[in-house]
Formats: structure tokens, C-alpha cells, sequence
């Protein structure tokens, strides 16, 4: 049986520095999405979100595992997309008019046809609240500015803002404020939480 280890493979995606903001060239890529709005702190909608995307991933590396391929391979991480209608007002303390997509990326083996099984397996046995409003769709950002941050989620403003500085200094910021959690938060230290901060660059 082929393993893959696509946080390694994909090494400069998904492990950055901390210490200094870098630009990225993204490839296209495929996602399992959920789209909803409000506090991600408070917000129902968002947990429903997180639990119908891990189901329906581990559904699919299942599948994959026992099918033809025989490929195993680990899960990729929760990412997310925030942003607000009104920008001026998206802050981070203040969460409650975000909107945002939660996702995690399938391999590229992965087709449609897989991911429509898999939803309808998890539909069948476990029914969430939120398998009506998971998708299947492609993601292009291409340059980014990436940097690691480690420390809580509410510590990332200066983060955030060596990013913006990076890449006001070359270019100018596009498309959506995106976030990679590579940690387990219901077991690490908060001091210890690693997140991908990127921003997509024209």
C-alpha cells in the first residue's frame, strides 16, 4: 500500500517560518467547503461546519484506503476564509459580522464522484446538521504571503499585520484572509497552537 504524506510533500504550504513572513506560489487545489457567518468562538453553525468536514474527509481517505489505489494518507488540516462585507470593520476582537468558509483540501486523486459517496455514507449513518451545505469545489490563489503563528488565536493581530506589511511593501493584498490550523486545540497548550496565517497577493 502507497502512504503519502502530503503536509511533507507540500513542505513550503504547509510549514512556513515563524520568524519571517514569506511569499508562496499556491497552486490550484481542491477543498471540501462550508460556508456561515457569526463568531466561530460561539457560533453552532461553525461546529457543525468543523464536525461534517472532518466526517466526510476521513469517509473519503476510507474509501480511497480500501479502493483500487490502495493509497492512505493522512487527513489535511481545518483551514478557513474569513472576511466581512464591510472590511473596515473586521477585527479580531470584535468576530461577530465575520463570514467565513471552513474547508480542508482532498488530494488530487480525489474526484467527485468519491466525495459524492462519502456524503451520502456519512448522510446514511450519522446525518449532521450541516451535510446539506458541504461542497466540492477548487480553490486558486496563487502568490501569497504566508508566515507561522504560534501563540492563541486572539494574539494574531501583529501576526496578521507583518503579513499586510510584506505585502503592501511589493504588491497589494487580494481575495480572502486565510488561516491553516495544524494543531489540535481540545489538547495543546494555547501557547503553543500553530496557524498558518496567509493572505492571497496580486
Amino acid at each position: 500500500m502507497k502512504k503519502i504524506d502530503f503536509k511533507k510533500d507540500l513542505n513550503h504550504l504547509y510549514q512556513p517560518s515563524a520568524k519571517e513572513v514569506i511569499q508562496v506560489d499556491v497552486p490550484t487545489m481542491n477543498y471540501l467547503m462550508v460556508d456561515g457567518e457569526g463568531d466561530p468562538n460561539t457560533s453552532q453553525a461553525y461546529k457543525n461546519a468543523v464536525e461534517v468536514l472532518f466526517m466526510v474527509s476521513y469517509a473519503v481517505k476510507f474509501m480511497i484506503k480500501k479502493g483500487s489505489s490502495a493509497i492512505d494518507y493522512g487527513v489535511l488540516p481545518l483551514e478557513g476564509l474569513w472576511w466581512a462585507d464591510d472590511m473596515s470593520s473586521f477585527s479580531t476582537t470584535d468576530k461577530s459580522t465575520w463570514k467565513w468558509t471552513s474547508m480542508i483540501m482532498q488530494p488530487s486523486f480525489v474526484i467527485p464522484e468519491i466525495i459524492e459517496r462519502a456524503i451520502a455514507d456519512v448522510k446514511k449513518k450519522k446525518n449532521p446538521p450541516a451535510i446539506s451545505k458541504i461542497r466540492f469545489e477548487s480553490l486558486s490563489e496563487g502568490p501569497c504571503a504566508q508566515i507561522m503563528h504560534i501563540g492563541p488565536f486572539t494574539e494574531e493581530g501583529p501576526t496578521i499585520e507583518k503579513v499586510h506589511l510584506f505585502i503592501d511593501s511589493r504588491s497589494r493584498r487580494k481575495g480572502k484572509h486565510h488561516e491553516i490550523y495544524l494543531s489540535d486545540i481540545r489538547k495543546a497548550d494555547p501557547s503553543k497552537w500553530k496557524t498558518i496565517i496567509r493572505q492571497p497577493m496580486e
